[in-house]
């Protein structure tokens, strides 16, 4: 039997770096560098960094 494809996109957190636990969900290719964006979060009412980490999945 062969062995399962992996999918060509990851599901990632954008987290905001004002530590508000504010995050965005999106997606990008599997081989793409790490994502990083100027973002709105509406905790601190302004646009800040958010960067990338792995989303994960609940049990």
């Amino acid at each position: 039997m062969a062995a399962k494809a992996k999918a060509r996109t990851l599901i990632v957190r954008l987290i905001s770096t004002a530590q508000t636990g504010f995050f965005y969900s999106t997606q990008r290719l599997r081989q793409g560098a790490r994502l990083s964006a100027v973002k709105y979060d509406p905790l601190v009412k302004r646009r800040v960094l958010f960067v990338e980490s792995k989303k994960t999945k609940k049990g």
